[in-house]
């Protein structure tokens, strides 16, 4: 189940291939060809490409009855300038791999080479190299894609680099470990007005400089409560970039973020009816529209076993620090098809976090990642 000095150089020099040509979400294209391409010597049963857009499923089967294992990373980048002067850094301008998901590919990758020199004993492995993970629609795109029905996994893992954890250390637990959220854009319509008597129109300033403390007062309880909730504003608009014209269209956007799903429906209904009545005082007209849909990551307690088996068997130490986030994140919608659970690999304490303009993936974390995922797939299948 090891790794050899060559794979080791060759994941990392392809890693960093990938780092140098980055795609945002649902533009993975050349990134979708390159898993493609990079995976071939391997002699994977069956390829699946396209799948919820650039979306690329790996099969290795052992031919014999037994559990279909998946095992996840992401493929799409930010649209962040990178400033980490690395050797291999983006020639990409304005787009970058800021959050790992260059080294969770090599990862997946790495376990592409151990089964094609040797097959599972039983059932299937499926390497699911997703994509729009950002944006909160490729994992959703991926199980409603048909073709995912012939995969139905039993079990599906992932993993994600973090920052400020110890290197090489694991957080995991079962329940929650990542929030449900969404962005809400909030759409104002009134009349533009002359500047010199803008009783003549109706303006959203009122409106907007109300929704802007009422928004987040919706938020209530701890993070330590299962009813935990929190709207944050990101964004406003109002109006044109001229002094002679009072507004008469104005955008606020926020994100909704709740611990559990159910708590979610409750907190739309309370942005939406807030809008609603703040829109109707100020004669306006308004539309509220949703986006960067994510539902809640739940650690499956069966699907945590296996997992903990192989970091003791491998001697990773672990904790549940720092678990729950508040942060979101899409590979939840693979808890609603099978037994699935997330761990965080520790990228180190002095690594720039995640999104920042000088992070960079740490390329020792591949041996460490790949080992946890292969012992993981030989423990469920041999």
């Amino acid at each position: 189940m090891t790794l050899t000095n060559r794979d080791i150089i060759e994941l990392t020099a392809w890693r960093r291939k990938l780092h140098q040509q980055p795609e945002i979400s649902n533009e993975e294209e050349k990134t979708a060809k390159e898993v493609v391409d990079f995976l071939a010597d391997t002699g994977p049963d069956k390829v699946v490409t396209g799948l919820g857009g650039h979306g690329v499923a790996a099969v290795y089967d052992s031919g014999k009855a037994g559990p279909t294992v998946l095992f996840r990373s992401e493929i799409d980048a930010l649209p962040i300038e990178e400033l980490s002067g690395v050797d291999h850094a983006s020639q990409v301008p304005g787009k970058s791999h800021m959050c790992g998901h260059d080294g969770h590919t090599a990862i997946l990758a790495a376990l592409g080479r151990q089964l094609g020199r040797e097959r599972p004993a039983r059932g299937r492995v499926v390497l699911m190299f997703q994509p729009a993970e950002e944006t909160g629609n490729g994992a959703a795109g991926v199980v409603a894609d048909a073709r995912f029905d012939e995969i139905a996994p039993d079990f599906a893992f992932s993993l994600h680099n973090l920052p400020g954890v110890p290197f090489g250390e694991v957080r995991l637990k079962p329940g929650v470990v990542n929030c449900a959220s969404r962005g809400i854009r909030i759409v104002l319509d009134g009349k533009t007005a002359h500047s010199s008597m803008p009783e003549t129109g109706v303006s959203p300033m009122l409106a907007v400089s109300e929704l802007m403390p009422l928004l987040p007062a919706l938020g209530r309880g701890t993070f330590a409560d299962d009813d935990f909730s929190m709207v944050t504003v990101t964004h406003a608009t109002m109006g044109e970039a001229v002094f002679g014209i009072a507004p008469g269209y104005a955008e606020v956007w926020a994100t909704l973020r709740t611990r559990r799903d159910e708590r979610m429906a409750e907190l739309v209904a309370a942005a939406e009816a807030l809008a609603t009545r703040i829109a109707a005082e100020h004669r306006l007209s308004v539309h509220c529209d949703y986006h960067e849909i994510f539902v809640a990551s739940v650690n499956a307690p069966d699907a945590v076993e296996h997992l903990n088996r192989a970091l003791d068997e491998e001697g990773v130490p672990r904790s549940e620090e720092a678990l729950p986030m508040r942060a979101s994140e899409d590979f939840g919608i693979f808890g609603h098809k099978a037994k699935s659970a997330m761990f965080f690999l520790g990228a180190g304490e002095r690594t720039p976090s995640l999104h920042n303009p000088d992070y960079d993936f740490p390329d020792d974390l591949i041996p460490i990642g790949s080992k946890i995922f292969m012992r993981t797939a030989r423990n469920l299948l041999g």
